[in-house]
C-alpha cells in the first residue's frame, strides 16, 4: 500500500510539474529541471535547443533570416536560357548502347564515345561539369532520345532563366528575362517573368542534364556524391546573341539590379569571337546606368584562356557581384595565377582557409579600392557543405541573412521541401577550420546554435555558414542559381553605389 501511495504521490507531482510548465512557460528551464530531479523521476526533459545539430541549425537560420530594409523592386536577368531535359545519366548512356569504360575528360565533346568517357570521369569524382557537344546531328539525335525517354523531365534551364524564375517566385518583384526563349520555355516560365518580344524565337535550345545519385553504380564505377553532367549544342547562348537586346531593354524596364550569366557558353566559339564578344560584354555593361549593381553568375568552364580573359579584360571590374562554386573558384585561381593555383583539384570538402584566401585575392586584386576604379565588392561562394559571402566593407548590408538564406535554399530545394526537414539533411561542413593558409588565420569552431561565423581581413568581411545537405536529393540542377538568387534577394546594397 505504501508503495502504491508513493507512486501515486510521484504521479500527482509529475502532473503538477506538467501543469506548471503549461501555465508558466516562461519559468526558467533550470528551475523546472531542478523541481523534476527532486522528484527522482529519472532524467529531466531535454532543454530547448538540445535536438539534433541539423534541427538546431535550421531553427537558428530561421531566426537570423530577415528581409533587408531596402528591397529590390525590378530585376533584369540575362542572357542564357534554354529547356533542361533531366534524366538518369546511366540509363541514357545504356539506351545509347554505351558501356562503362575508362573515364577521360574531354573539354569539348565530338562523339558519343567522348560523352561516355567524360561522364564517367566526373561521375567517379561526384563532381558537376558542363560541356559543349560540337556535332550538331549527333547531339540532336541524342537530345531526341533523351527527351522521349520514360521519366525524362522538362524544366526551365540556363543560369539566367533559372535565376529569373527563382526571383519571380516573390510576387512583389518584377523580373525581366532576356535570352533565347522558344515556345516550350515560354510555357514553363512563371507568369511574373516578362520576356521582351525580341527575345522570343521559334525553336528551343535544349540542354541535357544527366543526373546520378550518391552510391549509384555503373560497371566498376560508384558515385561518391549525387550530382549531374550537362551538355548541349547551343549556338544562340554560345554567341550570347541576346546581349544587345538585353541591354537595350534595360532603359524601358528601369531595373534596380541586373543579373548577367552565360559567359561560359562561349567556350564552343573561336578565340577571335570570344575576344570580340568579351569586349562587347564590357561595353554593354558599361552602358548600364551608374548606381545599378550588376551580378555575374559564373558556371563550369575548361578554357583557361577564356577564364583569364574574363578576369583581366575588364569584366570583373565592370561587375559589382560574383556568384561561383568550388570548381569555378579554383579554375579562376589557376587561370590567373592566384593563391593555391598549384592545387589540381579539391580533395573532398574544399578547405575553408584556402577558399577564403582565393576570395580575398579576387577582391584585393580586382575589387574596389581607393587606388582602383572597380565596381566589384561582393562574392557569393557556394559548395555542397558550406557557403561564404565575402564583401568589401561599406558597400553591402544584411550579409548574415543573405548567406543563411542561400544555404537554407540549398537544403530545401535539393530535398524539394518547403522548409528544412532535419531528418532528411546532414551537417557535413567542417566543425572547425582555419580562416586562412596564406597568413596567420584564426581557428573557428562551428556552433549549430550560431550558424553564421564572421571574420575580417584588411577591409573585407567574410560570412560563413554550413549547408544542411539533402541525404537523398530530388533534384540538383539549378541549385547554384537558386542559391545565388536567394542570396541576392536578401542582400542590400548601400545607396552610394
Amino acid at each position: 500500500m505504501a508503495l502504491w501511495r508513493g507512486s501515486a504521490y510521484a504521479g500527482f507531482l509529475a502532473l503538477a510539474v506538467g501543469c506548471v510548465f503549461l501555465l508558466e512557460p516562461q519559468l526558467p528551464g533550470s528551475a523546472l529541471r531542478s523541481l523534476w530531479s527532486s522528484l527522482q523521476l529519472g532524467p529531466a526533459p531535454a532543454p530547448l535547443g538540445s535536438g539534433s545539430p541539423e534541427g538546431r541549425l535550421a531553427a537558428a537560420w530561421d531566426a537570423l533570416i530577415v528581409r533587408p530594409a531596402r528591397r529590390w523592386r525590378r530585376v533584369a536577368v540575362g542572357v542564357n536560357a534554354c529547356v533542361d531535359v533531366v534524366l538518369s545519366g546511366v540509363k541514357l548512356l545504356q539506351a545509347l548502347g554505351l558501356n562503362p569504360g575508362h573515364g577521360k575528360d574531354h573539354s569539348v565533346l565530338h562523339s558519343r564515345n567522348d560523352l561516355e568517357e567524360t561522364f564517367i570521369h566526373f561521375m567517379g569524382k561526384g563532381a558537376a561539369a558542363e560541356r559543349f557537344f560540337s556535332d550538331k546531328e549527333t547531339f540532336h539525335d541524342i537530345a531526341r532520345i533523351a527527351s522521349e525517354f520514360p521519366g525524362a523531365q522538362h524544366y526551365v534551364g540556363g543560369n539566367a532563366a533559372l535565376i529569373g524564375q527563382k526571383l519571380a517566385a516573390n510576387s512583389d518583384l518584377k523580373v525581366l528575362l532576356c535570352g533565347p526563349v522558344g515556345p516550350k520555355l515560354h510555357e514553363l516560365l512563371d507568369d511574373n517573368v516578362f520576356v521582351p518580344p525580341e527575345s522570343l524565337q521559334e525553336v528551343d535550345e535544349f540542354h541535357l542534364i544527366l543526373e546520378y545519385q550518391a552510391g549509384e553504380e555503373w560497371g566498376q564505377l560508384k558515385a561518391p556524391h549525387a550530382n549531374r553532367f550537362i551538355f548541349s549544342h547551343d549556338l544562340s547562348n554560345g554567341a550570347m546573341n541576346m546581349l544587345e537586346v538585353f541591354v537595350s531593354s534595360l532603359e524601358e524596364f528601369q531595373p534596380d539590379l541586373v543579373v548577367l550569366s552565360g559567359l561560359h557558353m562561349m567556350e564552343g566559339q573561336s578565340k577571335e569571337l570570344q575576344r570580340k564578344r568579351l569586349l562587347e560584354v564590357v561595353t554593354s555593361i558599361s552602358d548600364i546606368p551608374t548606381g545599378i549593381p550588376v551580378h555575374l553568375e559564373l558556371a563550369s568552364m575548361t578554357n583557361r584562356e577564356l577564364m583569364s580573359s574574363i578576369v583581366h579584360q575588364q569584366v570583373f571590374p565592370a561587375v559589382t557581384s560574383l556568384g561561383l562554386n568550388e570548381q569555378e573558384l579554383l579554375f579562376l585561381s589557376q587561370s590567373a595565377s592566384g593563391p593555391h593555383s598549384s592545387l589540381s583539384s579539391w580533395n573532398g570538402v574544399p578547405d575553408v582557409g584556402m577558399v577564403s584566401d582565393i576570395l580575398f585575392w579576387i577582391l584585393k586584386e580586382h575589387g574596389r579600392s581607393k587606388s582602383r576604379a572597380s565596381d566589384l565588392t561582393r562574392i557569393h561562394f557556394h559548395t555542397l557543405a558550406y557557403h561564404i559571402l565575402a564583401t568589401v566593407d561599406g558597400h553591402w548590408a544584411n550579409q548574415l541573412a543573405a548567406v543563411a538564406a542561400g544555404a537554407r535554399m540549398a537544403g530545401t530545394q535539393a530535398c524539394a521541401t518547403e522548409t528544412i526537414n532535419a531528418s532528411r539533411v546532414s551537417l557535413r561542413a567542417p566543425r572547425e577550420f582555419m580562416t586562412s593558409h596564406s597568413e596567420a588565420g584564426s581557428r573557428i569552431v562551428v556552433n549549430p546554435n550560431k550558424p553564421v561565423v564572421e571574420w575580417h581581413r584588411e577591409g573585407i568581411s567574410f560570412h560563413f555558414t554550413p549547408v544542411l545537405v539533402c541525404k537523398d536529393p530530388i533534384r540538383t540542377v539549378g541549385l547554384g542559381d537558386a542559391i545565388s538568387a536567394e542570396g541576392l534577394f536578401y542582400s542590400e546594397v548601400h545607396p552610394h553605389y
